[in-house]
């Protein structure tokens, strides 16, 4: 693949602005998975929020995260409780993924919004969401707040959690190997609304090569 020209090249530093209609970063990062996350507060209150800064980060123990940018009810309750859930989102629930991006007050759930169940779980307290084809039960592990280069503390809460109970459809497993092109799963791009889906004509394989 032939290389770029520099003279062609955008090049801007973050803290001076992009200039450009809309952040880049987000768009080049991605397409990211959603991080649906359930949550309950202290007090019982149950919330649904998806997070696009999310991901797996470590096999053993399996841990996933997601990151909020400012200090929101998913946070608290996940500080609070020391426990979440995390839901696939799927093209069939799109839709109701979108709802839930809705800024409600804490007292109102985004599962009754968003026409969705809660699922009880096995090991933790917090229901998963009953129409979703996967899910994990999480304890929480750390909370780390963000800081910049300069280490100076950033508006932003990074919630790592210990998947200790996975949830699967029976009919997502072919020969026993999970079936992502199946599943549908939707991811998050750039702008102000695009997202992704996953389907057999985006699967290709390698094997690793061996020393």
């Amino acid at each position: 693949m032939p290389e770029t020209p520099l003279s062609a090249m955008h090049f801007y530093e973050p803290k001076l602005g992009h200039g450009l209609p809309h952040d880049p970063f987000n768009a080049i990062v991605g397409p990211r998975p959603i991080g649906w996350i359930s949550s309950c507060s202290a007090q019982g209150v149950l919330n649904l929020a998806p997070y696009s800064f999310f991901n797996a980060f470590n096999y053993t123990p399996p841990i996933v995260g997601f990151s909020s940018i400012g200090y929101k009810d998913t946070v608290r309750n996940a500080e609070q409780t020391g426990e979440f859930a995390w839901s696939l989102t799927t093209r069939a629930l799109a839709e109701a993924m979108n709802q839930t991006c809705a800024p409600v007050p804490p007292e109102v759930s985004e599962f009754e919004l968003a026409g969705l169940s809660p699922a009880p779980s096995r090991l933790i307290g917090v229901p998963r969401v009953q129409e979703s084809p996967v899910s994990f039960e999480c304890r929480v592990t750390q909370i780390v707040q963000l800081e910049g280069a300069n280490h100076e503390k950033v508006a932003t809460w990074l919630v790592l959690g210990e998947v200790v109970a996975v949830h699967i459809a029976q009919a997502l497993l072919k020969n026993g190997v999970y079936d992502t092109a199946a599943a549908g799963h939707i991811l998050r791009g750039g702008g102000a609304g695009d997202y992704f889906s996953i389907g057999p004509q985006q699967l290709f394989r390698m094997t690793r090569p061996t020393a």
